[in-house]
């Protein structure tokens, strides 16, 4: 068969979306810090924006933001916004020319920035202890070499052959220093495994020869899998007796240097708040955060200016059309959430009444039939928000979740039912957990009739071992 290239014309259709439906969009996923921060950076970038304050004229802000409103007449507004321009002219020059800060101030704000605290790190609290010690005896830079190589969980990741081979020092120096570090603050710290890191933590304890540390020595992987009867065979010991180790040894740390974990707690800010107001639960929209902005006077001001060239007036006339964007789409972001959350607490009235056990069934479909838009435009809208309720802070997701229908013909929540499997591990008999199926058999009792499967894959999803691990002698 031969091989030739023709041109064919063939007729197709595709969705191409504009640069607003793009931002619009991207609007609608940001949580509540970043769209701030995003448009605190447009606010940067294009001059015509500015912010509004809250106190300030809400019929000027209602012009400058409604995108239903006429276009502004430049050539009436003009003589107006000259004016305006002459009171900024004397402002400036009455407040003189920028100047920069002397040298005392210039002292104190370095001083003020150096003396911002932040958390020792793991690092620096070691090499503070191997300072200690080298004041009296060893090498500073041995230390600094071994400390440079331990990670964040506190082990040491590089093996002494290496080390030796890299810096030129000893096999023999450098253990002397590695067991110098291991007796450092955090117990643990400077181990080259998880073995080792238990030993050491056990000896510090006293128990260096114990059934702890033989466990340990021997039986790590066991312990890992919880196999109790198998190390009191091997170990010749009373099963009651390596369960009770057992438990002891899950008081240490695996990972010693995680308290010196640097990461910043992350500080979460409702896009939703819902408070109870007499009988009713009311939704409001946190925008505290959100700059109120519109089109600054002066530029639309410039735009009326006959004298002005095209070039400068095509260049306003693109960011004021850009910032009208922006405002719309910060607007319409606002509004779809705002609906949402009504919706949420309007449909979930019994979860902010009585808590979890009342939560329904309720899917994003749902909720997008109602307040008219698509499903996806839902899933975007709470994606990484936060409700803050009388019952706590929750993301919006959670109140999204699909269900089963009881015997008696009452929805239930999967959510629900998750509760449910967790009150039940937490009130069983430690010395006869329930299996799977028996959970089985007492949801059904309830009236809830879910497969084994299901009930296995809610309590893998609380992180709740099976009943054989779960067990207790």
């Amino acid at each position: 068969m031969a091989i030739r290239l023709e041109q064919v014309q063939k007729q197709t259709q595709k969705l191409v979306m504009s640069p607003q439906m793009q931002q619009a969009i991207h609007f609608l996923q940001l949580p509540m810090m970043e769209l701030s921060t995003l448009v605190q950076q447009e606010m940067t970038e294009n001059p015509v924006l500015e912010e509004i304050d809250r106190e300030e004229n809400l019929n000027d802000e209602k012009e400058a933001t409604d995108p239903k409103d006429p276009e502004v007449d430049f050539d009436d507004e003009f003589s107006r916004l000259v004016e305006m321009d002459d009171e900024w002219r004397e402002y400036y020059r009455q407040s003189g020319s920028f100047s920069r800060l002397s040298e005392d101030d210039e002292k104190k704000r370095r001083f003020y920035e150096e003396s911002i605290t932040h958390p020792e790190s793991l690092e620096e609290h070691l090499l503070k202890q191997w300072r200690a010690f080298t004041n009296q005896d060893g090498d500073l830079s041995i230390g600094e070499l071994m400390i440079g190589n331990i990670d964040e969980n506190g082990y040491l990741t590089t093996s002494l052959e290496e080390l030796a081979q890299l810096s030129g020092k000893s096999i023999e120096s450098l253990e002397k220093a590695l067991q110098m570090i291991q007796t450092f603050h955090p117990v643990g710290v400077g181990a080259r495994n998880l073995k080792e890191c238990l030993l050491l933590q056990l000896a510090r304890l006293g128990k260096a020869g114990s059934i702890e540390a033989r466990i340990v020595e021997s039986q790590l992987e066991e312990l890992g899998k919880r196999n109790f009867a198998q190390i009191a065979k091997i170990l010749n010991l009373p099963l009651k007796d390596v369960q009770k180790r057992a438990e002891m040894i899950g008081t240490l740390e695996p990972k010693p240097g995680r308290i010196f974990d640097q990461e910043r707690t992350q500080y979460v800010t409702p896009d939703i708040i819902v408070e109870k107001v007499g009988d009713e639960f009311v939704v409001v929209l946190n925008d505290e955060r959100i700059p109120h902005l519109r089109i600054s006077h002066l530029y639309r001001g410039l735009m009326g200016d006959k004298g002005l060239e095209s070039q400068t007036k095509d260049y306003i006339r693109q960011k004021v059309k850009s910032g009208k964007w922006l405002i719309k789409n910060i607007q319409q972001r606002q509004q779809t959430i705002f609906n949402i959350a009504q919706t949420i607490v309007k449909e979930q009235q019994g979860f902010f009444e009585h808590g979890v056990s009342s939560l329904k069934p309720f899917t994003m479909q749902e909720v997008a039939t109602l307040i008219g838009v698509h499903e996806s435009t839902v899933s975007r809208a709470i994606a990484g928000k936060h409700m803050s309720t009388p019952k706590g802070l929750f993301q919006m997701k959670y109140f999204f979740t699909p269900g089963f229908q009881t015997q008696s013909g009452e929805d239930i929540s999967t959510t629900n039912i998750k509760e449910t499997v967790g009150e039940l591990v937490a009130k069983e008999d430690s010395l006869h957990p329930l299996s799977d199926q028996e959970m089985v058999a007492t949801l059904k009792s309830k009236g809830i009739d879910v497969a084994r499967r299901t009930v296995t894959k809610y309590r893998k999803e609380l992180k709740i071992l099976p009943s054989n691990l779960r067990k207790k002698y």
